[in-house]
Order: structure tokens, then C-alpha cells, then sequence
């Protein structure tokens, strides 16, 4: 025992008065700290937790590869057993080290106003077994190598690549990505990630246990090496956990994913005042000079007339003069499988390209919010669950899944010309054709179970020849309602005529999804849904661009938005076939433009009976485009007699009171989330300004419209 103290007091002196280590695991992590911060412009709060796991795990890699591995080696000719040297080493490494946290968390917290963590359990447990994974892959160095100056340069060797490739120093989301990929074959990486993950997410010891376990297995294979025979592959052996597990995620690419989720946290907290704008705060109420604080993805402060200044505040200013500010608009009905174009392309239609893309197009176009209704299950939640992560960027999603329809119903129709191998594998994504009570309500528990976000039944049976289906029985109809309720799972049903609303809104519906376009709702109707709170969204765009193909017109491809967020390719393929006269029919193009009509007319009336009203656009049928059309829906609405608050009410906070999120969107309001669209002019007297956009916002983060359409 005297041993191990007397080598313990022995390192702490020699430690403390050693420059290279004082510099490598004090001075340089600081050093980078206030530099990055700076640079990143983190200004005040949660951002700054970025470069404080930067920092700690730059402090980690100092401290234990040139605390350890350059000092170690002086020790090979003392007249002492190994371990003794070895354990000294981690416990004076470990109590050296301890300040680089406390240090570091307090300049965060007093100058930057960062959070303290709240699980400080796992940020001391990850920090101390770091540096003694660290200080056993120091003593490895120091036992094969024979010399300081060896020693050093081993080190050099192991520490540049995990300084600048771990996202130590330069965030790893920024690198190219072979330098992504070799990332998660270094221990430092895990560091970093694992930091971050306590930080921004409050992750616990559990969420890493992978590379806990491979840490874990470098220090207990480290400490028994170092005190072997020297052979210098060890160095190799030490680190192969992390090889392994740097495979796996070369293969899986998730680090990819975690990279970006990671950077997109420091891209969330920024703070910023957007002033002198015009501000309809969804609600119906309109600030007619105010301006919005962001901070931490959040709304922090709305003001009404004069701002504080930016500076006092350490906001940085986004001008809002002559534009207006509005909640992030909300599409409630969507399907991203369908590009709404033509090509000849199969990738076009490809759903792993295809759903991305669409959601990146509405995000593009301003639309923050969207409800899917009838995408593949798997494709759907994946992506949802991507974006919720902010693995990827687009708007974010409410998903329905499968749609529950009757064999041979509306939405089995685009099984039929499948190949019969993969029909059946198709349409346990697409649809669910129950064909009992009991059966129906067992498919929405599975469904809960999967994390679904809403049920979607389809009540219609078509309408005209070619378009006539089977339609759901209306037991079965009812029974999927009722579990859907008792999953607490709101229902959006499909209608075509004023009986399908009847039956709709008998079940229990929570939406009217296209209402009637055959015949008028009655009056009675009307007051039930809205004594009710039954929404109607009414999708006058889809029954516009029916009629304009059938026409052989294609109007909708000329449209600003609509050439920004499609293909060139979709929209050549699109302009070519409607000018083909391949697809014209004067016969149903006149039945849609009576559809139309008459679904205008229904909304007008909803409107003045007071039927709570909720703004969808069917998008991905042809020239239904996402978020393009959900501009071209308010114009409609508006041409229709709609008032423009009311039809941007609808596509806001009604929209997300339909989808139970009004308490993080839809509004400007003080603690929701910073979902924000800043247009040029005034949409409240002139709704195609809305089109005219300035500034996208997501969860507080500055969108970089451009590179949407650029993510891996």
C-alpha cells in the first residue's frame, strides 16, 4: 500500500509540474472551447453544450494519452512491479482530470447560461471510465515503446486523427464523409457522442452501453497488456472493440445519422429576434408590429410593439420590416410515396427517395407540419422517427399507416397491376382489409403498437365508371373508430358524398376528409359536425388539378414553388404526358371541375354553420405537389369566399389542434415550439405572399432551404 501512495503523490507532483500535460489536458481544451464557441456563434444557452463535450473528451484524450503514455514510459527500468504504476497512474489521472469538468461546466453555465445537466451520474461515470480507458491506452504506448521521444510520436499518431476526427474539435456532422465513417472506429468519437447524448437528450448510461462496454474492455485489456511482455501489436488489440463497432456503423451508416442529430441540437439553440415584422399569431389575433425571441428551439418571448435590443439580450436581429411572421403551416393531408408527377424513372417512385424528398419539400415551402395519410407503414415511421431524432430534415410528420378499407375498396386499386410476388407484401403496408369487428379492432391495437398516429378509414364508393369500389361495411367502419378512440388515436375518414359524411361523422370521425363533391352536405349535417368539433378538409386542389389533367392542361406546373421543390425530370416527364393528350378525357375532366365546384360551395357553408375547418391538399396525385399545394390550397380557399385568417387558422392552429400537438405547434405563443414563416408583404390582403418566403424556421433552426434537397 505504501507503494501505490507513495507513486500516487510521486504522479500528482510530476504531473502538475510537466507543461505538455498541463497543456494538452487544461490549456488546449479551453483554448478550443472559447475558440468554437465563438466561431459557432453559441451565444447563450443549451448550444454551447456542443463544445462542452467537445472539450471534455479533448480533455480525456490529453490527459490520458500524454499524461499517461509519454510519462509512463520512464518508468519501464524502475525497480517496482507493473501495477502499482499502472493503478497510481488511473487514480492520479482520474483526480486530475476531475477539475476539466467542474472547471468547464461552470464557464458554460455563468457566461454562456447553459443548463447544468440534470443526470450527473452518467456524466461522472462516462468521464471517469474515459480516462482510464484512456490512461490504459497510454500505458499500452508506453510499454511498447522504448523511449520519451517514441513515445511522443506514437502518441502524435494516435491523437491528431482522434483530435480532428472525433468531433473533438470540428464538428463531426461538418466532415466529409469518409471522415464520418472513419470516426466510429476511434474511441474518441464515443466520447464525444456520449457527452453529447447526456447533455442534449438527458440520455442515461443505458442509451451507450455498447460503447461503454467497448471503453469498459479497453481498460481491463489495457491494464493486463501493459504489464506483459511488450509487442507492439497490442496497440492494435486495445482498440479492437472499437474496430468492430466501427465496422458495424460503417455498414449500418446510423453514425451518419447520429452526426447530423447531434449538429442539429447546436443548430436548434441558437438565439435570435426576428423584429418589426407583422405577426399572426394563428389564433386570428395579428400584432401589427411586434417581434419573437428564439431560443433553444423554443419561442422564448412574444413582444408586441418595441423590441429589447439584440444586444442586451445577446440575440442576434433578423429583420421583419414589411414582412409577416406566421406559425409554420401544417398540411393535414399527405402522401409522401407519390412524387405527383409523371417520370419515366423508376427511382422517381422509389419510396426511399421519394418520401425524403417530399418531406423536404414541404419543409422547403414552409410547411413544418404534416399528417400522412395512406403511406407504406414501414417507410412512414421510419422517416417520421428520422426527422423526430433530426437525423434528417423535412416537416414533421404524423403518421396514419395503413389505410383500413374494404377487398376491392378505394385504395386496393393500386395493388391490382402489382406483380403477384410482392403484391401481398405491398398491401400489409398500404391497406388493411378487416373483415369482422372483432378483426378490425385487433388491426388498429397492432397498428397502436407499431406507433401510429392516426387511423384513416375510407367510407367512399367511387363515383362514375372506372371509379366504382366496394365499400366498407359500417360495423366494421364503427368498431375501427372505437378502438381507435379507446387507443386514443384520432380518425380521419374519406368521404366522396353528403352519406359518407353522414356515416363518418355516426362513427365517430375526428376529420371529413375531402367531404362531398357529389352533392350538398345538408344543413343538419353541417350543425352536428359542429356541435361536434368534427373538421372538415375540404382538398379543393386535388379536385382542381383532376379536372385540369383530364383537360390536358398542366397550369400547375408553371407555379414559382412548384419549379422549386420538383424534379426537372418529374416536371418534363408531367408537361410531356398532359400534352401528349395521353391522358384527356372531357368527360371526367367536366366531373371534376362539377367537383370542384361543389366542394367550394360545402366549404362556404361549413364555414357559416361553423364547422371547425382544417387545411389538406392530398398531395402526390398528379400535380398535387408537397407544400407548393398548400399555398395553392389558401388561394383557393380565399377565391372561394374564405377570409384569409380563417383559411390560415386552418392551416395552423386548427391543424394542429386535429393532431393534438397544439400545446408544441400552430401558434405563435410563448413555449411552443419555434416553428416560424417569414413572408415578404401582407398574406391577410393578399394570401400569395405567403409564397413569397423569407425565412423558414424548424424547431428553431434557420433553415438552409437550398441544401434540403442535398441530405444523404
Amino acid at each position: 500500500m505504501k507503494a501505490y501512495l507513495a507513486l500516487f503523490r510521486t504522479n500528482i507532483r510530476l504531473e502538475l509540474r510537466d507543461p505538455g500535460v498541463l497543456f494538452f489536458s487544461y490549456l488546449l481544451p479551453l483554448i478550443f472551447f472559447f475558440a468554437l464557441a465563438r466561431l459557432f456563434h453559441a451565444g447563450v444557452g443549451q448550444g454551447i453544450a456542443y463544445f462542452v463535450s467537445a472539450v471534455l473528451a479533448m480533455g480525456i484524450l490529453g490527459n490520458g494519452l500524454w499524461g499517461a503514455g509519454r510519462r509512463r514510459v520512464r518508468f519501464k527500468v524502475a525497480p517496482i512491479s507493473p501495477m502499482p504504476i499502472l493503478l497510481a497512474a488511473m487514480l492520479s489521472g482520474w483526480l486530475l482530470y476531475l477539475p476539466v469538468i467542474f472547471v468547464v461546466l461552470a464557464l458554460s453555465h455563468f457566461l454562456y447560461a447553459m443548463p447544468l445537466p440534470e443526470n450527473w451520474t452518467s456524466l461522472l461515470v462516462l468521464a471517469s471510465l474515459g480516462v482510464c480507458a484512456f490512461r490504459a491506452i497510454g500505458a499500452i504506448v508506453a510499454a511498447v515503446t522504448n523511449t520519451a521521444q517514441e513515445a511522443a510520436i506514437a502518441i502524435l499518431l494516435l491523437y491528431i486523427p482522434m483530435l480532428f476526427l472525433s468531433g473533438a474539435t470540428i464538428p463531426a456532422a461538418m466532415l466529409p464523409t469518409w471522415a464520418q465513417t472513419v470516426a466510429p472506429f476511434m474511441p474518441a468519437w464515443y466520447l464525444v457522442t456520449g457527452f453529447q447524448g447526456i447533455f442534449f437528450r438527458n440520455e442515461n448510461l443505458a442509451a451507450s452501453a455498447l460503447p461503454i462496454g467497448a471503453l469498459l474492455g479497453t481498460l481491463v485489456a489495457g491494464t493486463f497488456l501493459a504489464i506483459r511482455p511488450r509487442n507492439k501489436l497490442w496497440v492494435v488489440a486495445v482498440l479492437g472493440p472499437f474496430v468492430v463497432m466501427g465496422c458495424y456503423q460503417a455498414y449500418t451508416k446510423d453514425h451518419l445519422g447520429t452526426n447530423e442529430a447531434l449538429f442539429r441540437q447546436l443548430q436548434r439553440s441558437e438565439q435570435f429576434l426576428v423584429r418589426n415584422a407583422r405577426i399572426f399569431t394563428g389564433d386570428g389575433k395579428v400584432i401589427e408590429n411586434g417581434a419573437v425571441l428564439v431560443r433553444d428551439g423554443k419561442i422564448a418571448e412574444v413582444y408586441e410593439g418595441a423590441a429589447p435590443d439584440p444586444e442586451k439580450i445577446k440575440a442576434e436581429a433578423v429583420e421583419g420590416a414589411g414582412k409577416t411572421l406566421l406559425p409554420g403551416l401544417i398540411d393535414v393531408h399527405v402522401h409522401l410515396g407519390s412524387p405527383g408527377g409523371i417520370s419515366t424513372s423508376p427511382e422517381d417512385f422509389a419510396a426511399e427517395k421519394t418520401m425524403p424528398h417530399s418531406a423536404a419539400a414541404l419543409l422547403y415551402a414552409g410547411v413544418t407540419g404534416a399528417r400522412s395519410v395512406g403511406d407504406a407503414l414501414d417507410a412512414s415511421l421510419k422517416l417520421r422517427n428520422a426527422i423526430r431524432k433530426g437525423e434528417k430534415l423535412g416537416a414533421q410528420l404524423f403518421t396514419c399507416g395503413p389505410m383500413f378499407t374494404a377487398e376491392g375498396g378505394h385504395g386496393t386499386e393500386y395493388l391490382q397491376n402489382l406483380p403477384s410476388a410482392i403484391r401481398e407484401s405491398v398491401k400489409t403496408q398500404l391497406v388493411r382489409t378487416p373483415k369482422t369487428p372483432e378483426e378490425a379492432r385487433r388491426q388498429v391495437r397492432e397498428l397502436k403498437a407499431r406507433g401510429i398516429d392516426c387511423v384513416k378509414t375510407i367510407l367512399e364508393a367511387g363515383w362514375g365508371e372506372g371509379m366504382l369500389f366496394d365499400r366498407m361495411d359500417l360495423l366494421i367502419g364503427r368498431a375501427v373508430a372505437e378502438e381507435a378512440r379507446a387507443q386514443k388515436l384520432p380518425v380521419a375518414t374519406h368521404t366522396g358524398d353528403a352519406r359518407d359524411v353522414d356515416d363518418a361523422v355516426e362513427i365517430g370521425a375526428a376529420s371529413i376528409e375531402h367531404g362531398s363533391w357529389r352533392d350538398e352536405i345538408p344543413d343538419r349535417l353541417l350543425e352536428r359536425m359542429a356541435s361536434q368539433g368534427v373538421f372538415l378538409d375540404p382538398t379543393l386542389g386535388v379536385a382542381e388539378a383532376y379536372a385540369q389533367v383530364f383537360s390536358g392542361r398542366s397550369d400547375a406546373l408553371s407555379g414559382s414553388l412548384v419549379q422549386q421543390v420538383v424534379s426537372a425530370r418529374i416536371l418534363k416527364g408531367t408537361r410531356d404526358f398532359v400534352a401528349s393528350g395521353k391522358g384527356a378525357d372531357p368527360g371526367r375532366a367536366e366531373l371534376f371541375q362539377h367537383a370542384l365546384e361543389q366542394a367550394r360551395a360545402n366549404l362556404l357553408r361549413a364555414w357559416k354553420a361553423g364547422v371547425p375547418l382544417v387545411m389538406g391538399t392530398d398531395s402526390g396525385n398528379p400535380l398535387v405537389f408537397p407544400g407548393a399545394s398548400l399555398h395553392h390550397e389558401l388561394q383557393l380557399w380565399v377565391q372561394a369566399g374564405i377570409p384569409a385568417t380563417v383559411a390560415l387558422q386552418a392551416a395552423t392552429v386548427n391543424a394542429a389542434r386535429l393532431l393534438g400537438a397544439e400545446n408544441r405547434m400552430g401558434a405563435v405563443r410563448k413555449g411552443l415550439d419555434a416553428n416560424l414563416l417569414l413572408v415578404d408583404g401582407n398574406p391577410l390582403e393578399d394570401i400569395r405572399a405567403t409564397e413569397r418566403i423569407s425565412l423558414v424556421v424548424f424547431q428553431g433552426e434557420r433553415i438552409g432551404r437550398a441544401a434540403l434537397f442535398d441530405q444523404k
